[in-house]
C-alpha cells in the first residue's frame, strides 16, 4: 500500500471564561475558587461533593466536566457534560465551547505527532509517533463523532503506518459522510491488494475456499471503485484501480464493455482511453491496446503513462513473438521490429522520468535483444544505481 502524505493545518485554540454563574452552594463557590487557583484536585473534590448532595446540579456537572477537560480526561468530561445537559440546557453554550477546545487540542496533537512520525529517522520512532497521532485523532472523533477531518486524517495515518485493516473503517466513514475521492481510491486499493494476497495464497493451497475468498475480495474492490466512478468519472486512480480489479476478478468482458462504452461517451477523455488500453494489454490484444494508448497520447502529448505503455505493449508483443519462435527450426527477426518500435517511446519517457529504475531496466532488456551491448550495459548500470 502506497502511503498517503497528508498536509493539515492545526486548529486555532481559543479559551473561555467561567462567567455568568448565579448564587450557589458553598461547594460550587469553593470549586470555582479552586479552578481559578488551578488547584484541580480540590476542585474535583468539591464538585463531587456537590453532585452527590444535589444530583440535579447542572452547574456542578458542567464544572466537573470542565475540570476533567483541563486534565484531558475526555471520557469523564463527556460523561459529566452529558449529565449537565440532561438536567437542563443552561450551560449548553459553555459545554460546546469546551468540547470544541478539547477537540482542537486532540486534533492538533494528532497533526504534530504525525508530522514527527514522517520525519523520524527510524521505523521504531516513526511507529511511536504514528501511534500517538492515532490516539490524538481517536480522541477528537470521540469528542466530535461527526468530525470528517479527524476520520480522514486517522485513515491517512493508518495508511502511513502500514495499518491497512484499521484504515478501512474511517475510509468507509468519509465515503458515507462526504463521498470522499480519497476514500473510494484508498479503500478500493486496500481491497484490491488483499485480493492479490489471497490469490497468491490460493496458488499455494489450491483450496476452493481460498479461491472464493480472493474472488469475494476482488468483488469488494470493484463495488467500491464502481461507486467511486459514478461520483468521479474522470479520476484516473479510481479508473485504473477498477480496471485492475476487473482483470483480477477475471471479469474481462465486463471491464471491456464498461471502458469501451466510456471511450464512446467521452472520446476526448484520455483516462478512459488509457484504462481501456490497460485492459486490452492484459488480454494480449496488442494492436488494439496500442491504438488506445496512442489516442490518449494524442489528447495529451505529455501524458507519460500513455507514452510509457505504448513502449511496454511493443516490448510485450516482441516478447510473445520471441517466445513463440524459440525451439523452432526457422526463426525470424519479427520480434526485433517490435523492440525497435518500443525504443522511441521508452527513450522519450526516460527523459521525463530518469530516476525510474524499472524503465532503465526495460530499456536495458530491449537494447540487449537488439544487440546494442554498450547501450544495454549503460541502462542496466543506471538502473542499479537508482535502487
Amino acid at each position: 500500500m502506497q502511503s498517503k502524505k497528508i498536509f493539515i493545518v492545526a486548529v486555532l485554540l481559543t479559551g473561555f471564561l467561567l462567567t455568568g454563574f448565579s448564587c450557589s452552594s458553598s461547594s460550587l463557590t469553593s470549586a470555582r475558587l479552586y479552578i481559578q487557583q488551578k488547584n484541580y484536585d480540590k476542585a474535583l473534590s468539591a464538585l463531587k461533593k456537590e453532585v452527590a448532595a444535589n444530583p440535579k446540579s447542572d452547574e456542578g456537572y458542567y464544572l466537573l466536566g470542565y475540570v476533567y477537560s483541563l486534565q484531558k480526561k475526555v471520557d469523564k468530561m463527556l460523561s459529566a457534560y452529558s449529565k449537565s445537559l440532561a438536567i437542563s440546557p443552561k450551560y449548553k453554550k459553555e459545554i460546546q465551547s469546551s468540547k470544541i477546545f478539547s477537540w482542537a487540542s486532540s486534533f492538533n496533537s494528532g497533526v504534530k505527532s504525525f508530522q514527527k512520525g514522517n520525519s523520524a529517522s527510524t521505523k521504531d520512532s516513526a511507529k511511536i509517533y504514528y501511534d500517538k497521532s492515532i490516539e490524538g485523532f481517536k480522541t477528537a472523533i470521540k469528542i466530535e463523532p461527526d468530525s470528517i477531518s479527524a476520520y480522514k486524517n486517522i485513515a491517512f495515518v493508518y495508511l502511513n503506518a502500514g495499518k491497512t485493516d484499521e484504515a478501512i473503517a474511517p475510509l468507509k466513514m468519509i465515503i458515507d459522510k462526504e463521498k470522499s475521492k480519497d476514500g473510494y481510491k484508498f479503500l478500493g486499493t486496500i481491497y484490491y491488494q488483499k485480493a492479490k494476497d489471497l490469490k497468491n495464497q490460493f496458488r499455494t493451497t489450491k483450496l476452493k475456499k481460498d479461491s472464493l475468498a480472493y474472488m469475494a475480495m476482488f468483488d469488494k474492490a470493484i463495488a467500491v471503485l464502481e461507486a467511486g466512478k459514478k461520483v468521479y468519472p474522470n479520476d484516473n486512480d479510481i479508473l485504473l484501480g477498477l480496471s485492475n480489479s476487473y482483470i483480477g476478478a477475471r471479469k474481462i468482458d465486463v471491464a471491456m464493455s464498461a471502458f469501451k462504452e466510456g471511450v464512446k461517451r467521452q472520446p476526448n477523455n484520455k483516462y478512459y482511453h488509457y484504462n481501456y488500453g490497460v485492459l486490452l494489454l492484459g488480454a494480449k490484444k496488442y494492436p488494439e491496446a496500442i491504438a488506445q494508448f496512442k489516442k490518449a497520447e494524442k489528447i495529451d502529448p505529455k501524458y507519460e503513462n500513455a507514452i510509457y505503455n505504448i513502449g511496454i505493449v511493443y516490448v510485450q508483443w516482441g516478447d510473445a513473438i520471441y517466445k513463440q519462435e524459440q525451439g523452432k527450426d526457422v526463426t525470424t527477426d519479427k520480434y526485433k521490429l517490435k523492440y525497435e518500435s518500443a525504443l522511441p517511446y521508452l527513450e522519450k519517457v526516460i527523459q521525463l522520468r530518469d530516476k525510474d529504475a524499472s524503465i532503465w531496466e526495460t530499456l536495458g532488456k530491449v537494447y540487449t535483444r537488439l544487440g546494442k551491448t554498450n547501450d544495454a550495459e549503460s541502462a542496466f548500470k543506471k538502473a542499479d544505481s537508482l535502487r
